[in-house]
């Protein structure tokens, strides 16, 4: 590769033309700057590698100083400054695989630097390594050392050590020699040998295997013994004694001896350890002698199993339902026990903690009325100082349901569905609530969760139906019991509203007190609400506690006539509305009888209303007669009262009329009852206060 490197065209200038005065400073121009490997950039091992370097440097002085250097995967290996032209030669004497890498040269002059191209050298070939051992019979435990050697090689190597081809010792060093310590792994013969490799990044490079080198391990006549009295059956309550020791002559190592059971190190010595206790159940299970002698470790084990005096005992309560304050028994009992060990001094059973309100009825019996409160008893089996103890017992007393209450949710309406509600105040879950009408069990509905209710779906067709529900509650063995019988009012839906005008339609003349009674089948209260045809919004809404009512209208006029109409609502949410009545005002007056038609159904029901049995239309006739005696009882209106003076003649002096009593019967009389419901409460926002 060339490179040429001109410092500045006035230095050139002042160099080639003539006449011109050659200044201090130097040009130098590098170019065509190479390496190369001799033999080749391939060779085997112990080859003498040549690196030439070789450079053209364009300069005015012929002996200039020039500084080169070699380098190896980037890093310089070599340096040296030379006034000659000749090449550079760099020697490799007897190259190893760690020679391996990249090579390039650098050449430096006045400042100026250029570098060749880089070029990898490749070795191939290692000595086979040779393993050598210090002994070939040794003691079991006893440790040999190994040497394994590369011959010749350099650089940074791993050395590896195998046992009967299994890697047992690795390790790295920048030499080609190592020594190791090995211990090997039991009695017997064993094939030792070594291999390496050479690391040169970023490959590496395996050699051959070494020589195998046999070494025989001999085993220690030493042993450890393990001993367990009793040797026959052993009980609970056996005093138990376990001794560890050794059999053999004592090794020149130190040795350790342990004793243990399970995970638990009983005792731990030199020559000989033991244990002793009381056997129990638990001590099932392995003991185990351990001797360790440097790194040999042996060990004796033995297995005992220990006859239960008697068994865990378990604590049962009956019943298996426990309520408050009723009696209760405890029963404590271990199902199984060596009655031929137990002797006179047999089993008692006690309870913790002690409680005043059980006391002992038998053995292993408690007796007595159960708290109030949730309580945990343990059951406590003694015997030759042996104690076990059962698993808790937790009890929790049990309320017994008190008797249920039941009540509409809502509304009942006659003819539709709603829906009852049983609910006891106190009583622990679960409980059963059924519902009866008369002797007959409709439905049962079971409370597993806090705020769950029992809520039962069903219609009345007649109101005297409502009386016959009752519930019944139930969470014990207990019988069950009965509320008392549903108490609440039946809405009837409302039907047959009927327009009655006073005075008679002939009669309404200029001046007059004109009153519009709306009446009504049903259950009160009842919103009143009187319409003129054309007009959008009621005249006039009035709340009774009645089936009936009257909207008046004081001075009539000419502009009073027109078409008249009265809706009717309840509680049900049903509207009902009368037939249209058409008033002309007059100036005249005459004595007629007027008919009002029923109409035959109901207009704008919300719900259905109930159908009645009566003929579709139906008369009622209102005699109005000719005025008399003003001094004449006043008319009534169902229960209220209408003034007989409805309307004042034209010139001031009282004109007054006198009409017969127009009696409505109270269809539905009674006064609902507005109840507080746990699951809706309905304040009748739907209805007006009712006004006088």
């Amino acid at each position: 590769m060339g490179l040429l490197l001109l410092l500045t065209s006035a230095l050139l200038s002042s160099y080639f033309h003539p006449g011109s005065v050659v200044k201090a400073q130097r040009v130098v121009i590098l170019k065509d700057i190479s390496l190369s490997m001799e033999p080749s950039h391939v060779v085997s091992r112990n080859t003498n590698v040549t690196l030439r370097c070789r450079a053209n440097v364009v300069s005015v002085e012929k002996a200039l100083s020039r500084e080169y250097t070699i380098y190896k995967d980037g890093n310089a290996i070599y340096n040296k400054t030379s006034s000659t032209s000749e090449d550079l030669l760099y020697h490799l004497s007897e190259v190893r695989v760690s020679d391996n890498g990249k090579y390039s040269c650098r050449i430096s002059a006045e400042g100026q630097q250029a570098t060749s191209s880089a070029k990898k050298l490749e070795v191939t070939g290692l000595s086979k390594p040779v393993l050598h051992v210090n002994e070939r019979v040794v003691a079991e435990g006893k440790e040999i050392t190994a040497t394994c050697t590369a011959h010749g090689e350099r650089g940074s190597i791993f050395f590896y050590f195998y046992e009967n081809a299994t890697e047992i010792e690795e390790r790295q060093v920048n030499s080609n020699q190592i020594e190791v310590k090995l211990r090997l792994s039991s009695v017997g013969t064993h094939r030792i040998h070594c291999a390496y490799a050479v690391f040169v990044r970023p490959d590496s490079f395996k050699s051959e295997e070494s020589n195998a080198v046999s070494v025989t391990v001999e085993e220690l006549h030493i042993a450890p013994v393990l001993e367990i009295f009793p040797h026959s059956k052993i009980y609970e309550g056996d005093e138990l004694f376990v001794s560890c020791s050794v059999k053999g002559p004592p090794p020149t190592d130190k040795m350790h001896l342990y004793l243990s059971r399970g995970n638990q190190l009983l005792d731990r010595g030199n020559t000989t350890v033991s244990h002793r206790g009381i056997a129990l159940a638990k001590d099932i299970g392995d003991f185990e002698c351990r001797l360790e002698i440097g790194s040999v470790v042996k060990n004796d084990q033995g297995t005992i199993s220990v006859t239960e005096l008697f068994s865990v005992p378990t604590l049962t309560v009956s019943p298996a339902e426990v309520f408050q304050r009723e009696d209760i028994t405890l029963t404590c009992k271990s199902e199984s026990s060596a009655s031929e060990r137990l002797g006179q001094e047999g089993l008692t059973y006690a309870l913790e903690p002690p409680r005043s309100q059980l006391v002992p009825k038998g053995i292993g019996i408690f007796s007595g009325k159960s708290p109030s409160n949730d309580f945990n008893y343990t059951c406590v089996a003694r015997a030759k100082n042996i104690v076990k103890h059962s698993e808790v017992l937790t009890v929790r007393p049990k309320v017994p349901v008190t008797t249920p209450k039941i009540s509409v949710v809502g509304r009942a309406v006659l003819g539709r569905r709603f829906t009852i509600l049983c609910q006891s105040d106190i009583g622990s879950l679960p409980i059963n609530y059924t519902l009866l009408k008369g002797y007959d069990q409709l439905n049962t509905e079971a409370v597993t969760q806090p705020f769950q209710q029992a809520l039962f779906t069903v219609s009345v067709d007649r109101p005297d139906e409502i009386s016959k529900f009752t519930c019944r509650a139930k969470n014990s063995h207990r019988e069950a019991l009965l509320s008392t019988r549903l108490n609440a009012t039946v809405i009837e839906p409302l039907s047959h509203p009927i327009l009655t005008v006073i005075p008679g339609l002939s009669e309404i003349s200029e001046e007059d007190n004109l009153h519009l009674i709306c009446g009504v089948r049903g259950t009160p209260p009842v919103t009143f609400k009187w319409y003129r045809v054309g007009t959008e919004l009621p005249l006039s809404t009035t709340t009774s506690d009645k089936n009936n009512t009257h909207y008046q209208v004081h001075g009539l006029s000419k502009e009073h006539s027109g078409v008249y109409y009265c809706e009717a609502r309840n509680h049900a949410n049903n509207v009902v509305r009368s037939e249209h009545v058409t008033i002309e005002v007059r100036l005249d007056r005459a004595a007629v009888s007027v008919w009002s038609k029923r109409p035959s159904e109901d207009v704008n029901d919300v719900e259905s209303s109930v159908a009645s049995n009566e003929p579709d239309v139906e008369y009622t006739e209102v005699v109005h007669p000719r005025p008399v005696d003003p001094e004449r009882a006043p008319l009534k209106i169902g229960t209220d009262t209408v003034y007989s003076e409805l309307q004042n003649s034209p010139d001031g002096a009282a004109d007054h009329h006198d009409y017969d009593s127009v009696q409505y019967p109270d269809l539905n009389g009674e006064q609902p009852e507005v109840n507080n419901y746990l699951l809706e409460v309905n304040n009748h926002q739907d209805l007006p206060v009712p006004v006088d």
